[in-house]
Protein backbone atom coordinates (compact mmCIF):
# COMPACT_ATOMS: atom_id res chain seq x y z
CA UNK A 1 0.00 0.00 0.00
CA UNK A 2 1.11 3.54 -0.77
CA UNK A 3 -0.64 6.78 0.14
CA UNK A 4 -1.58 8.83 -2.93
CA UNK A 5 -2.37 12.52 -2.68
CA UNK A 6 -2.42 15.56 -4.92
CA UNK A 7 -0.17 18.60 -4.66
CA UNK A 8 -1.63 21.84 -6.03
CA UNK A 9 0.29 25.05 -6.61
CA UNK A 10 -3.03 26.90 -6.61
CA UNK A 11 -2.35 29.05 -9.66
CA UNK A 12 -5.02 31.38 -10.94
CA UNK A 13 -5.11 33.53 -14.06
CA UNK A 14 -7.74 35.61 -15.84
CA UNK A 15 -6.73 33.97 -19.11
CA UNK A 16 -9.65 32.56 -21.12
CA UNK A 17 -7.79 29.25 -21.14
CA UNK A 18 -7.87 28.96 -17.33
CA UNK A 19 -10.74 27.45 -15.33
CA UNK A 20 -9.35 29.26 -12.27
CA UNK A 21 -9.73 33.00 -12.87
CA UNK A 22 -9.35 34.46 -9.36
CA UNK A 23 -8.11 33.86 -5.84
CA UNK A 24 -11.68 32.98 -4.88
CA UNK A 25 -11.79 30.35 -7.64
CA UNK A 26 -8.48 28.89 -6.50
CA UNK A 27 -9.57 28.55 -2.89
CA UNK A 28 -13.09 27.26 -3.47
CA UNK A 29 -12.00 24.83 -6.19
CA UNK A 30 -9.23 23.54 -3.91
CA UNK A 31 -11.88 22.61 -1.34
CA UNK A 32 -14.06 20.92 -3.97
CA UNK A 33 -11.13 18.95 -5.36
CA UNK A 34 -10.18 17.73 -1.89
CA UNK A 35 -13.75 16.51 -1.36
CA UNK A 36 -13.67 14.77 -4.75
CA UNK A 37 -10.28 13.21 -4.00
CA UNK A 38 -11.63 11.68 -0.80
CA UNK A 39 -14.63 10.29 -2.65
CA UNK A 40 -12.33 8.76 -5.30
CA UNK A 41 -10.26 6.94 -2.69
CA UNK A 42 -7.16 9.17 -2.72
CA UNK A 43 -5.38 9.80 0.56
CA UNK A 44 -4.28 13.42 0.69
CA UNK A 45 -4.77 17.03 -0.40
CA UNK A 46 -1.59 19.12 -0.25
CA UNK A 47 -0.91 22.71 -1.27
CA UNK A 48 2.19 24.67 -2.22
CA UNK A 49 2.60 28.06 -0.50
CA UNK A 50 4.05 31.05 -2.37
CA UNK A 51 3.95 34.69 -1.29
CA UNK A 52 3.61 37.72 -3.58
CA UNK A 53 2.17 35.49 -6.32
CA UNK A 54 -1.18 34.54 -7.87
CA UNK A 55 -1.03 31.31 -5.89
CA UNK A 56 -2.08 30.07 -2.47
CA UNK A 57 -0.23 32.10 0.16
CA UNK A 58 -2.18 31.62 3.41
CA UNK A 59 -2.80 27.89 3.88
CA UNK A 60 -4.46 27.52 7.27
CA UNK A 61 -7.94 28.88 6.46
CA UNK A 62 -7.98 26.61 3.41
CA UNK A 63 -6.77 23.57 5.36
CA UNK A 64 -9.34 24.16 8.10
CA UNK A 65 -12.13 24.45 5.54
CA UNK A 66 -11.05 21.20 3.88
CA UNK A 67 -10.81 19.54 7.27
CA UNK A 68 -14.41 20.53 7.98
CA UNK A 69 -15.65 19.19 4.62
CA UNK A 70 -13.78 15.85 4.67
CA UNK A 71 -13.41 13.03 7.15
CA UNK A 72 -10.57 10.78 6.04
CA UNK A 73 -7.90 12.27 3.79
CA UNK A 74 -4.73 13.87 5.05
CA UNK A 75 -4.45 17.62 4.50
CA UNK A 76 -1.15 19.39 4.25
CA UNK A 77 1.36 21.74 2.70
CA UNK A 78 4.32 21.17 0.48
CA UNK A 79 5.89 23.48 1.64
CA UNK A 80 5.56 26.56 3.87
CA UNK A 81 8.57 28.87 3.67
CA UNK A 82 9.70 29.26 7.29
CA UNK A 83 11.61 32.46 6.53
CA UNK A 84 8.22 34.21 6.46
CA UNK A 85 6.68 32.66 9.56
CA UNK A 86 6.12 33.77 13.14
CA UNK A 87 6.44 30.27 14.66
CA UNK A 88 4.20 30.95 17.68
CA UNK A 89 1.34 32.36 15.61
CA UNK A 90 1.87 29.51 13.15
CA UNK A 91 1.57 26.98 16.00
CA UNK A 92 -1.82 28.46 16.93
CA UNK A 93 -3.08 28.31 13.35
CA UNK A 94 -1.75 24.80 12.81
CA UNK A 95 -3.20 23.55 16.09
CA UNK A 96 -6.63 24.93 15.19
CA UNK A 97 -6.60 23.42 11.68
CA UNK A 98 -5.45 20.07 13.06
CA UNK A 99 -8.20 19.97 15.69
CA UNK A 100 -10.85 20.90 13.12
CA UNK A 101 -9.69 18.05 10.88
CA UNK A 102 -9.50 15.52 13.71
CA UNK A 103 -5.71 15.16 13.62
CA UNK A 104 -5.20 14.83 9.85
CA UNK A 105 -2.80 17.74 9.29
CA UNK A 106 0.55 16.87 7.66
CA UNK A 107 2.52 20.10 7.71
CA UNK A 108 5.35 20.43 5.19
CA UNK A 109 7.80 23.23 5.97
CA UNK A 110 11.21 24.25 4.64
CA UNK A 111 13.61 27.05 3.87
CA UNK A 112 11.48 27.70 0.79
CA UNK A 113 12.09 28.09 -2.93
CA UNK A 114 13.25 31.03 -5.08
CA UNK A 115 11.03 34.01 -4.32
CA UNK A 116 8.82 36.28 -6.39
CA UNK A 117 10.42 39.35 -4.80
CA UNK A 118 13.85 40.13 -3.41
CA UNK A 119 14.09 39.03 0.24
CA UNK A 120 10.34 39.01 0.61
CA UNK A 121 10.51 37.75 4.19
CA UNK A 122 11.75 41.20 5.23
CA UNK A 123 8.35 42.66 4.32
CA UNK A 124 6.87 40.18 6.78
CA UNK A 125 9.11 41.56 9.53
CA UNK A 126 11.76 38.80 9.57
CA UNK A 127 15.40 39.81 9.14
CA UNK A 128 18.32 37.43 9.72
CA UNK A 129 20.91 38.60 12.27
CA UNK A 130 24.06 40.08 10.75
CA UNK A 131 26.05 36.90 11.44
CA UNK A 132 23.36 34.59 10.03
CA UNK A 133 21.64 33.73 6.74
CA UNK A 134 18.03 33.47 5.67
CA UNK A 135 18.34 29.67 5.58
CA UNK A 136 19.59 29.65 9.18
CA UNK A 137 16.70 31.92 10.14
CA UNK A 138 14.27 29.44 8.59
CA UNK A 139 15.75 26.59 10.62
CA UNK A 140 15.60 28.67 13.80
CA UNK A 141 11.92 29.43 13.18
CA UNK A 142 11.35 25.70 12.60
CA UNK A 143 13.12 24.80 15.85
CA UNK A 144 10.85 27.15 17.80
CA UNK A 145 7.77 25.73 16.07
CA UNK A 146 8.75 22.17 16.94
CA UNK A 147 9.44 23.13 20.54
CA UNK A 148 6.09 24.82 21.14
CA UNK A 149 4.14 22.08 19.32
CA UNK A 150 5.39 19.65 21.96
CA UNK A 151 2.90 21.32 24.32
CA UNK A 152 5.16 22.22 27.23
CA UNK A 153 4.50 25.45 29.10
CA UNK A 154 7.09 28.21 28.70
CA UNK A 155 5.36 31.59 29.22
CA UNK A 156 5.11 33.19 32.68
CA UNK A 157 1.44 33.80 33.56
CA UNK A 158 0.10 37.20 34.52
CA UNK A 159 -0.57 37.26 38.30
CA UNK A 160 -3.75 39.27 37.59
CA UNK A 161 -5.12 37.70 34.39
CA UNK A 162 -8.46 38.49 32.77
CA UNK A 163 -9.39 34.79 33.08
CA UNK A 164 -8.11 32.16 35.53
CA UNK A 165 -4.91 30.38 34.47
CA UNK A 166 -3.97 26.76 35.05
CA UNK A 167 -0.99 26.26 37.38
CA UNK A 168 2.53 26.61 36.05
CA UNK A 169 3.89 28.08 32.84
CA UNK A 170 1.51 28.53 29.92
CA UNK A 171 1.73 26.96 26.46
CA UNK A 172 0.48 27.94 23.03
CA UNK A 173 -3.23 27.18 22.59
CA UNK A 174 -4.98 25.43 21.04
CA UNK A 175 -2.63 22.49 21.48
CA UNK A 176 -3.17 19.49 19.22
CA UNK A 177 -1.50 16.33 20.58
CA UNK A 178 0.51 14.43 18.00
CA UNK A 179 0.96 17.31 15.55
CA UNK A 180 4.68 17.51 16.34
CA UNK A 181 5.09 14.06 14.77
CA UNK A 182 3.35 15.20 11.59
CA UNK A 183 5.81 17.92 10.61
CA UNK A 184 7.73 17.34 7.35
CA UNK A 185 10.80 19.14 6.03
CA UNK A 186 11.20 19.75 2.31
CA UNK A 187 14.78 18.73 1.54
CA UNK A 188 16.55 19.55 -1.71
CA UNK A 189 19.90 17.91 -0.95
CA UNK A 190 21.22 14.74 0.65
CA UNK A 191 22.81 16.75 3.47
CA UNK A 192 19.52 18.45 4.27
CA UNK A 193 17.78 15.07 4.27
CA UNK A 194 20.28 13.84 6.85
CA UNK A 195 19.64 16.94 8.98
CA UNK A 196 15.88 16.34 8.68
CA UNK A 197 16.28 12.81 9.98
CA UNK A 198 18.38 13.96 12.90
CA UNK A 199 15.66 16.49 13.86
CA UNK A 200 12.88 13.91 13.89
CA UNK A 201 10.86 15.41 11.05
CA UNK A 202 9.40 13.45 8.16
CA UNK A 203 11.01 13.91 4.75
CA UNK A 204 9.28 15.65 1.85
CA UNK A 205 11.21 15.39 -1.41
CA UNK A 206 9.96 16.98 -4.63
CA UNK A 207 10.72 16.84 -8.35
CA UNK A 208 13.73 19.11 -7.80
CA UNK A 209 17.05 18.45 -6.07
CA UNK A 210 19.52 21.31 -5.78
CA UNK A 211 22.51 19.11 -6.54
CA UNK A 212 23.55 16.77 -9.33
CA UNK A 213 25.90 13.76 -9.22
CA UNK A 214 25.32 12.58 -12.77
CA UNK A 215 23.00 9.69 -11.88
CA UNK A 216 19.31 9.63 -12.88
CA UNK A 217 17.07 11.78 -10.70
CA UNK A 218 15.14 8.91 -9.15
CA UNK A 219 18.38 7.21 -8.07
CA UNK A 220 19.76 10.41 -6.54
CA UNK A 221 16.46 10.88 -4.72
CA UNK A 222 16.51 7.26 -3.51
CA UNK A 223 19.98 7.87 -2.08
CA UNK A 224 18.66 11.00 -0.35
CA UNK A 225 15.85 8.95 1.19
CA UNK A 226 18.24 6.27 2.43
CA UNK A 227 20.53 8.86 4.00
CA UNK A 228 17.50 10.36 5.74
CA UNK A 229 16.51 6.98 7.17
CA UNK A 230 20.08 6.26 8.29
CA UNK A 231 20.24 9.61 10.10
CA UNK A 232 16.86 8.95 11.69
CA UNK A 233 18.01 5.60 13.02
CA UNK A 234 21.31 7.05 14.28
CA UNK A 235 19.41 9.73 16.20
CA UNK A 236 17.40 7.05 18.00
CA UNK A 237 13.91 8.35 17.23
CA UNK A 238 11.33 5.80 18.33
CA UNK A 239 8.55 6.14 15.75
CA UNK A 240 8.74 5.14 12.10
CA UNK A 241 9.51 8.10 9.79
CA UNK A 242 7.50 8.94 6.71
CA UNK A 243 8.76 9.97 3.28
CA UNK A 244 6.92 11.58 0.38
CA UNK A 245 8.01 12.20 -3.20
CA UNK A 246 6.26 14.32 -5.83
CA UNK A 247 5.73 13.40 -9.46
CA UNK A 248 3.82 14.70 -12.49
CA UNK A 249 1.92 11.64 -13.77
CA UNK A 250 -0.72 11.71 -16.50
CA UNK A 251 -2.55 8.50 -17.50
CA UNK A 252 -3.78 8.72 -21.07
CA UNK A 253 -7.20 7.09 -20.97
CA UNK A 254 -9.26 9.31 -23.30
CA UNK A 255 -8.90 11.77 -26.14
CA UNK A 256 -8.80 14.79 -23.85
CA UNK A 257 -5.87 13.31 -21.90
CA UNK A 258 -4.03 12.69 -25.16
CA UNK A 259 -4.73 16.22 -26.36
CA UNK A 260 -3.35 17.74 -23.18
CA UNK A 261 -0.41 15.44 -22.44
CA UNK A 262 -0.04 12.87 -25.22
CA UNK A 263 2.80 14.40 -27.19
CA UNK A 264 5.74 16.73 -27.05
CA UNK A 265 6.61 16.15 -23.38
CA UNK A 266 10.20 15.71 -22.24
CA UNK A 267 10.62 12.16 -20.93
CA UNK A 268 14.07 12.66 -19.42
CA UNK A 269 15.55 14.38 -16.39
CA UNK A 270 16.66 17.97 -16.77
CA UNK A 271 19.65 19.76 -15.30
CA UNK A 272 19.55 23.51 -14.67
CA UNK A 273 20.45 26.27 -12.21
CA UNK A 274 18.45 27.42 -9.18
CA UNK A 275 19.71 30.30 -7.00
CA UNK A 276 23.05 30.08 -8.76
CA UNK A 277 23.58 26.37 -8.13
CA UNK A 278 23.25 23.22 -10.20
CA UNK A 279 19.95 21.37 -9.85
CA UNK A 280 18.40 18.20 -11.25
CA UNK A 281 14.70 18.06 -12.13
CA UNK A 282 12.72 14.84 -12.35
CA UNK A 283 10.88 13.84 -15.50
CA UNK A 284 7.12 13.85 -16.07
CA UNK A 285 5.24 10.65 -16.87
CA UNK A 286 2.50 10.60 -19.53
CA UNK A 287 1.46 7.29 -21.06
CA UNK A 288 -1.24 4.64 -21.30
CA UNK A 289 -1.90 3.04 -17.88
CA UNK A 290 -0.07 -0.23 -18.65
CA UNK A 291 3.00 1.69 -19.78
CA UNK A 292 2.83 3.92 -16.70
CA UNK A 293 2.84 0.82 -14.49
CA UNK A 294 6.04 -0.30 -16.19
CA UNK A 295 7.74 3.11 -16.02
CA UNK A 296 6.77 3.90 -12.45
CA UNK A 297 7.83 0.43 -11.34
CA UNK A 298 11.39 1.40 -12.34
CA UNK A 299 11.38 4.59 -10.23
CA UNK A 300 13.53 3.76 -7.18
CA UNK A 301 12.51 6.82 -5.17
CA UNK A 302 8.78 6.17 -5.57
CA UNK A 303 9.41 2.62 -4.39
CA UNK A 304 11.29 3.92 -1.33
CA UNK A 305 8.59 6.42 -0.28
CA UNK A 306 5.36 5.67 1.58
CA UNK A 307 3.53 8.68 0.08
CA UNK A 308 3.28 9.87 -3.53
CA UNK A 309 2.12 13.43 -4.18
CA UNK A 310 0.79 14.04 -7.69
CA UNK A 311 1.43 17.56 -8.95
CA UNK A 312 -1.74 18.60 -10.74
CA UNK A 313 -2.56 21.20 -13.43
CA UNK A 314 -5.08 22.97 -11.20
CA UNK A 315 -6.01 25.57 -13.83
CA UNK A 316 -7.70 22.81 -15.84
CA UNK A 317 -10.44 22.77 -13.20
CA UNK A 318 -11.93 20.43 -10.62
CA UNK A 319 -13.61 18.00 -12.99
CA UNK A 320 -10.51 17.31 -15.05
CA UNK A 321 -8.22 16.96 -12.04
CA UNK A 322 -10.70 14.64 -10.34
CA UNK A 323 -10.65 12.56 -13.53
CA UNK A 324 -6.85 12.56 -13.42
CA UNK A 325 -6.73 11.39 -9.80
CA UNK A 326 -9.38 8.76 -10.46
CA UNK A 327 -7.43 7.39 -13.42
CA UNK A 328 -4.34 6.94 -11.26
CA UNK A 329 -6.22 5.35 -8.36
CA UNK A 330 -8.25 3.03 -10.59
CA UNK A 331 -5.98 2.22 -13.53
CA UNK A 332 -2.38 2.65 -12.32
CA UNK A 333 -2.16 2.09 -8.55
CA UNK A 334 -3.49 -1.51 -8.56
CA UNK A 335 -0.90 -2.63 -11.11
CA UNK A 336 1.88 -1.37 -8.86
CA UNK A 337 0.52 -2.92 -5.67
CA UNK A 338 -0.41 0.46 -4.19
CA UNK A 339 -4.05 -0.57 -3.91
Amino acid sequence: MKKIGFLSFGHWSDSRHSAVRSASDALLQSIELAVAAEELGADGAYFRVHHFAAQLGSPFPLLAAIGARTSRIEIGTGVIDMRYENPLYMAEDAGAADLISGGRLQLGISRGSPEQVVEGYRYFGHVPPEDSSDAEMAREHAAILLQVLAGEGFAKPNPRPMFPNPPGLLRIEPHSPGLRDRIWWGAGTRATAEWTGSQGMNLMSSTLLTEDTGVPFHQLQAEQIQRFRDAWAAAGHEREPRVSVSRSIFPLVNDLDRAYFGSGRDESDQVGFIDGGLARFGRSYAAEPDELVRLLGEDEAIAAADTLLLTIPNQLGVDYNAHLLGSIVQHVAPGLGWR
